[in-house]
């Protein structure tokens, strides 16, 4: 199962430093204004932190008496069975699956796994990684969008290894997983466009995660390649939603505005989660195999944690058309 990474504690935190005290890293962290990690380098001289910063820390370490415990750093450095997994949002009906896989992939390879959600918060997601870095993870699946090339590069410069959803090139200890978003949203185009519909609209979402912006992207360039108009939503258009919750939304407006699905508006999704299966009417959809994503994730990581030279390698995630009651030939005009 997993721990949350907000209640677990490293070998050091837990060990107290001073037996008349008590302090831990974290009691200098907050003294000097800066992350756990932050003092864990300047303290094992690892990773890159300024002169300022690291003369600060030295001087809180100095005024607060604080020494590292020898037995808990011994204890950090063993070699530590734990991986972690950071996602935008866990209530996100495309997650569940992913996290379950990944967990259940970790436990079949011998790991424990540790999870944290952002809420698609940038700061949350900084934390997120800090906390990973404390835990001394052999490996974090990153699955937002909300973290910076830097942070990935402080994980990898620490020997841990990362794998994330198309963020960044491959490298040193990172390994990517391509989500064929292009294929996926071809895919709805080209079946709508089968199907007689010529005014196609897209119900976007965040604009600045990229997967968004793939499937935006893929959206305009399919619209184009058939000669189309991309265009709003009119009586005999059909409807391509970002993903399955968005299309549920879709679905629910259109039938409160007296339009009729498929009849009169066909409505396509994308993710092809649970929501898919049980809407009324059931969603054409993308099964972008989120178990996949979880297991290949664990996997990766546990290949670039392990190897004498840990390069990283892309992964290709397939999109398949699923059909479901929610789209069908566009209505006489």
């Amino acid at each position: 199962m997993f721990s949350n990474a907000r209640q677990t504690r490293t070998a050091c935190e837990r060990l107290p430093s001073n037996p008349n005290m008590g302090l831990t890293i974290r009691d200098v962290a907050k003294a000097a204004g800066v992350s756990t990690a932050t003092v864990s380098n300047v303290l094992n001289k690892t990773g890159k932190v300024g002169r300022h910063t690291h003369l600060l820390v030295l001087s809180t370490v100095k005024r607060l008496g604080y020494f590292p415990n020898a037995h808990a750093r011994h204890l950090a450095s063993r070699d530590n069975r734990t991986l972690g997994i950071i996602v935008s949002d866990i209530e996100n009906p495309f997650f569940p699956e992913v996290i379950k896989s990944f967990e259940v992939r970790a436990r079949q390879l011998g790991y424990d796994a540790i999870l944290s959600d952002t809420n698609y918060d940038p700061s949350r997601t900084r934390k997120a990684a800090e906390r990973m870095m404390e835990h001394n993870v052999r490996g974090v699946a990153v699955m937002t969008s909300e973290i910076s090339l830097q942070l990935i590069h402080e994980l990898a410069r620490r020997r841990i290894a990362v794998t994330f959803l198309d963020l960044a090139p491959v490298g040193s200890y990172m390994s990517n997983l391509k989500i064929d978003y292009f294929s996926g949203v071809e895919q709805i185009i080209k079946y709508l466009h089968r199907s007689g519909h010529r005014r196609i609209a897209f119900v976007a979402g965040r604009p600045r995660l990229k997967s968004n912006i793939a499937r935006l992207q893929a959206y305009e360039k399919s619209m184009r390649d058939l000669r189309l108009q991309a265009g709003p939503v009119l009586p005999g258009t059909a409807v391509v939603a970002i993903n399955d919750l968005t299309a549920v939304g879709v679905i629910k407006g259109l039938l409160k505005a007296g339009c009729r699905v498929p009849q009169d508006i066909s409505v396509t999704g994308f993710d092809n989660t649970r929501l898919a299966e049980y809407s009324n009417p059931s969603i054409t959809t993308v099964d972008v195999h989120r178990e996949m994503v979880g297991q290949m994730a664990a996997d990766a990581l546990h290949e670039l944690s392990r190897s004498a030279n840990p390069e990283g390698k892309e992964y290709q995630i397939p999109a398949e058309l699923i059909l479901g009651d929610s789209s069908g030939p566009a209505p006489f005009e």
